[in-house]
């Protein structure tokens, strides 16, 4: 094991390859959390190139807004490993972490953070507030966005165009059609 992470993704510890392979298992995360009908975020956490945490929001379920994708996948890796092996550890999360979470990613001290698409309502790393960044709390952590965007925003137009029987007031969608056009497409 190291004793740390190089933060610098175009090192040779972890290869555009690399990222892609993690951001796949997020994804899948992400399926499978649309598939019971939560916020399709989903993530892994990965040590030395092996996965060691997996977590998809669980919020609607169960009533609770801080079981974030994150925050699972946290508590699923603490179950095995100390909290200090989070300064090694790189997050793959489908959508830019919440304020919420990217706190919490700071207090655990993670080494990386790579993204699909961002997160323009609650980003915490850049499209809101740069909570990563912020060199008056504690250590930062660089983030690396762009990695199957296009998939992270298919799974979220995907969500949001079904009906959601819990919303407090709830918006017919019988006539809405999925969007499958990009910026860039056009």
């Amino acid at each position: 094991m190291t004793s740390e992470c190089d933060p610098n993704p175009e090192n040779e510890d972890v290869t555009r390859q690399d990222q892609e392979r993690f951001m796949k298992e997020a994804l899948l995360m992400g399926e499978k959390a649309l598939a019971v009908g939560e916020t399709p975020v989903g993530c892994v956490l990965v040590l030395n190139g092996k996965i060691i945490g997996s977590g998809m929001n669980d919020t609607n379920r169960s009533m609770n807004g801080t079981r974030h994708a994150e925050f699972l996948a946290i508590e699923e890796a603490l179950q095995t490993y100390p909290r200090s092996i989070f300064r090694e550890v790189d997050l793959y999360v489908t959508v830019e972490p919440c304020v919420m979470c990217a706190s919490l990613l700071r207090q655990y001290n993670i080494c990386r953070v790579f993204f699909g698409c961002a997160n323009e309502r609650f980003g915490g790393t850049g499209s809101v507030l740069s909570l990563h960044s912020d060199p008056s709390i504690d250590p930062p952590y660089p983030v690396y966005g762009g990695i199957f965007k296009n998939d992270a925003i298919m799974l979220l137009r995907r969500f949001y165009i079904q009906e959601n029987e819990n919303a407090p007031n709830p918006r017919s969608k019988r006539n809405r059609e999925l969007n499958t056009e990009f910026a860039s497409d056009l």
